[in-house]
């Protein structure tokens, strides 16, 4: 009885533990999807923002916003390029590393760049424009340069692919359609009479040369020949003789 009850407490103490993990799983997932739906909601909305300050802004305020869109569509989109291969090809392990580090950069200049945004001296910064532009380049034509590689690398290992597979198909489809009739055990096929209709085993006699005997024979004899009277045959699609024909 103590071995049941037992038993029982320790089944009820790992289903509570159970439950605990499960939950604690299930809002920790919901958080970083939160936070994500969160992060993403935010950078929309300050790209548009930056979209909208580069056209309609004049001046150094919209030079500095179209700056921070350049540098953060260029890094977005690279980041994006690396992590979706990155699982399928090892070898860019060392290229994510290197773009991490070209981050910290972009980062820094994006921050310099959104604290000059509120500066109220805009001849320091228009002072200050050719060398920001100057680093924006930079960084997002090191940025695009990575990007452009990997989308290469991937395209140059789709094409080696399609090669070796076309060649593989073309093998397999030369390979099917090498085939060869089977005849009998001598390898012969055999032959068709042309008058008699019938095939004639390779090797065997033909119908001329049986028992000897010619393939044309002499036509059977007449039933009157033999002294047999028979009635004429008549067939239902014959027209009836006349009577006068009779006569």
């Amino acid at each position: 009885m103590e071995a049941a009850i037992l038993i029982l407490a320790l089944l009820f103490v790992a289903f509570v533990v159970l439950g605990v993990y499960v939950t604690v799983k299930v809002v920790g997932a919901a958080k970083r999807g939160v936070e994500r739906t969160v992060t993403q909601a935010r950078r929309t909305v300050e790209d548009t923002t930056l979209r909208a300050k580069s056209v309609a802004q004049p001046g150094v305020a919209g030079q500095l916003a179209q700056l921070r869109l350049s540098l953060r569509t260029s890094m977005r989109s690279t980041q994006e390029a690396l992590h979706a291969r990155v699982g399928e090809d090892a070898s860019l392990k060392e290229s994510l590393a290197l773009f991490e580090r070209l981050s910290g950069h972009g980062h820094e200049l994006d921050d310099e760049l959104r604290r000059l945004e509120r500066e109220p001296d805009r001849r320091t910064i228009a002072d200050r424009l050719p060398e920001l532009r100057e680093r924006t380049e930079r960084i997002t034509r090191s940025a695009d340069s990575l990007r452009w590689a990997v989308r290469d690398r991937a395209r140059q290992f789709a094409d080696d692919d399609l090669a070796s597979l076309s060649e593989q198909i073309d093998l397999e489809s030369g390979a099917l359609r090498h085939w060869s009739v089977k005849g009998p055990a001598n390898g012969r096929a055999p032959s068709w009479d042309e008058d008699a209709g019938h095939a004639t085993a390779p090797g065997g006699p033909s119908p001329e040369r049986q028992d000897g005997r010619s393939r044309h024979r002499p036509p059977a004899e007449a039933p009157h020949e033999l002294g047999a009277t028979q009635p004429p045959v008549t067939y239902p699609w014959q027209k009836a003789a006349r009577p006068e024909a009779a006569s």
